[in-house]
């Protein structure tokens, strides 16, 4: 019984994850792209990381975007977050 009770007020939040490519051909493109205009203007005004020239013998560490809706109580959508990630560089 309570199983029952878990599922019926899953919000699927794990499935809620959205790729780049979904993101920019989707109806609320415009919605996404401001979430990432944020982040990078959050990650420029907190001095999160500088940009260089990569020295010889370097490698460079990759990057992503973590898409994911926000929602209320209820499953309506509250906001669009967006995260740009480091991928592994080993």
């Amino acid at each position: 019984m309570v199983y029952l009770q878990e599922k019926e007020n899953d919000l699927n939040i794990d499935s809620d994850l959205v790729s780049f490519s979904e993101a920019m051909n989707g109806d609320n493109f415009d919605k996404w792209l401001d979430a990432m205009k944020d982040e990078l203007k959050s990650m420029a005004q907190n001095g999160v990381c500088d940009l260089v020239e990569l020295l010889e013998g370097c490698k460079r560490v990759g990057c992503k975007w973590v898409l994911k809706t926000k929602r209320d109580s209820h499953g309506n959508i509250e906001c669009y977050k967006a995260r740009l990630v480091a991928k592994d560089f080993t």
